[in-house]
């Protein structure tokens, strides 16, 4: 029989908070770094494409490429951690109570992440190639062109970068929304996982 939800509240009661397994203090790094270049990336995306052409459009425009680039570099690298660090297992506070189809979304989502992370700047990188203007990485080291220059093709790309990081976004927030969820209302120690510093 299934356990009724007090049986799990009750299960978890049990279950001591300091038995949550941490990342490595790599993978942290990773996370929050990449947290807030994303933010930041996507912040400095909305607000450049709505200047009138100017110097520093421009400007923003070269450092959101060069940003992106970073973003790719070091989602690469982190996936790579992953393989060589495996992720702790879910909280076993969290297990005593998370149902099946939110265990399902916590992987659908994180998988999203992970694709999107690639997605976005690829994308981005194959419009600017298309457009014409190829990256030149911090203004000294010249990347090679993802496609030949096309204006159609750059038109038919173009979209496909906005719908991507918006879906980033979006699944960013979802991200968030589950965390607060586990940490203040599950109180069930997700969180602590990804934290610096010594578990209380």
């Amino acid at each position: 029989m299934r356990a009724t939800h007090q049986e799990k509240l009750s299960n978890m009661q049990n279950i001591p908070p300091q038995t949550v397994a941490r990342y490595s203090g790599t993978a942290m790094a990773f996370h929050w770094v990449l947290a807030a270049a994303i933010v930041t990336v996507f912040g400095v995306g909305l607000y450049m494409t709505g200047l009138s052409f100017s110097p520093q459009r421009l400007k923003l425009y070269n450092w959101h490429k060069w940003a992106g680039m970073t973003i790719l570099a070091l989602s690469a690298l982190r996936v790579l951690w992953r393989f060589v660090q495996k992720p702790p297992a879910l909280p076993a506070r969290m297990l005593a109570t998370m149902p099946a189809w939110q265990r399902v979304a916590h992987h659908a989502v994180h998988f999203g992440l992970y694709a999107l992370f690639f997605a976005v700047p690829l994308i981005g990188w194959a419009y600017s190639s298309a457009a014409g203007f190829p990256i030149v990485l911090f203004g000294v080291l010249p990347l090679p062109d993802l496609v030949s220059a096309n204006k159609e093709l750059a038109e038919a790309i173009k979209p496909w970068h906005g719908w991507s990081a918006y879906a980033l976004a979006a699944l960013v927030v979802m991200h968030v929304a589950a965390v607060i969820k586990h940490q203040f209302i599950d109180r069930d120690g997700l969180l602590s996982r990804m934290l610096p510093g010594k578990q209380g």
